[in-house]
């Protein structure tokens, strides 16, 4: 016989911390439309725009710090890791359902792993996503074959182009969804004249700091 137990679940207040050390009605903002199936996207986190040909071209995503390398601890939710080896002179990858939604036919796709930046792979534009044939994992179908093996040891995974050139920084945590039922969602990205804690800022690289032209004065990141 099933029994009804009297339980408490607790959930985290977002955006409870503060991001801006400056006046934030000062900063340059603007609106703009993520993509979807990337969840919940917290406030700080640094954003790219998706600039492939088509797919979700012109939509927000978040940046992924890959400079120095890919240790699998980095708060990169624009990631989606690979369920199976990428094999050389390939043109499918396999990752989760659930991640699958965060690409679109007609993405350029691109695959990376702990060796870096520099030896990752465009795989051009997604041609297909199969979601049916597995129960456990999509199979993403891309048109250029990949030069290099990725593997599940050195964190292989894929991302949409664009996601390695930052943009801007997200003021306020969105929810874009996760799965089949993902919309995306309107946020606001900083694009300068703000002077922000470091701490809230959650993928910051020097990469990023170089797209951005961001400074560093004790605990505050600032942008002109």
């Amino acid at each position: 016989m099933g029994r009804d137990i009297p339980s408490f679940v607790y959930g985290l207040q977002e955006d409870y911390k503060k991001l801006y050390f400056s006046e934030p009605s000062a900063a340059l903002k603007v609106p703009i439309t993520t993509a979807p199936g990337y969840g919940v996207l917290k406030q700080g986190t640094v954003l790219s725009r998706v600039t492939s040909a088509a797919g979700n071209l012109g939509y927000f995503i978040p940046y992924d710090p890959t400079i120095g390398g890919v240790t699998g601890a980095e708060v990169a939710p624009g990631r989606a890791y690979l369920t199976e080896q990428q094999g050389t002179g390939t043109t499918v990858c396999s990752v989760t359902l659930e991640d699958s939604y965060k690409f679109a036919v007609g993405d350029d796709i691109i695959i990376c792993d702990s060796d870096g930046e520099g030896t990752s792979d465009n795989g051009g534009a997604i041609i297909s996503i199969d979601r049916t044939t597995y129960p456990t994992h999509a199979v993403i179908t891309f048109t250029a074959a990949t030069d290099d093996t990725f593997t599940l040891a050195k964190f292989a995974f894929a991302m949409v182009e664009g996601a390695l050139t930052a943009v801007g920084i997200l003021e306020k945590s969105v929810d874009t969804g996760l799965g089949e039922n993902a919309k995306g969602a309107l946020a606001t990205l900083i694009l300068g004249n703000a002077v922000l804690y470091k701490g809230m800022i959650l993928n910051m690289d020097s990469g990023a700091i170089t797209d951005l032209s961001v400074g560093t004065i004790g605990q505050f990141y600032y942008i002109r």
